[in-house]
């Protein structure tokens, strides 16, 4: 009996932990969601969105959203990436724009794209705190050109959450 109890015990400590390791919702904000987990003792806050209309002449096509991240323990914040639902071309450039503002240092991996360094991401944060739209021009691995286009709405309210609960000031 005893050896079945501590099995038991053992499964709670086990689900615990990894219930522990879950994204916890920090807040809906308007068309932004912010979350933050606790990755081996670290705590990673991000907010993420889908866009409200996507265009290309594709079939098929995967999850697209984009990710702003803040990790205190690595020193890194505002580290905004893009996720297409296709593998990009490697050979082209994501082109962002909000508003009057055009963001062309990028790269691409697979089917995700950041900015090229940290000064990038902080200037496209920037923007998309001030902005009301972003439009993500992407070209897939097979040539196709896509549009995304996220609303702001919420941004800001979302990045407040995310850089209280990851202490970005």
């Amino acid at each position: 009996m005893l050896k079945y109890f501590l099995v038991l015990v053992g499964l709670l400590i086990s689900a615990t932990a990894q219930a522990a390791n879950q994204p916890q919702l920090l807040g809906e904000y308007g068309d932004w969601t912010a979350w933050t987990y606790n990755d081996r003792g670290n705590v990673i806050c991000y907010m993420a969105s889908s866009p409200k209309k996507d265009e290309g002449k594709y079939t098929k096509r995967g999850d697209i959203y984009t990710v702003v991240t803040h990790r205190p323990s690595e020193k890194s914040f505002d580290e905004v990436s893009f996720v297409a639902g296709y593998v990009y071309n490697p050979k082209a450039h994501l082109v962002i724009k909000i508003g009057n503002e055009v963001f062309r240092n990028t790269f691409t991996e697979g089917d995700k794209g950041w900015m090229v360094n940290h000064a990038e991401d902080q200037k496209l944060v920037t923007a998309m705190k001030r902005g009301e739209r972003m439009i993500v021009d992407g070209q897939s691995s097979r040539g196709t050109a896509t549009k995304d286009t996220y609303s702001l709405k919420g941004f800001t309210s979302a990045y407040q959450a995310i850089s209280a609960k990851c202490k970005k000031k």
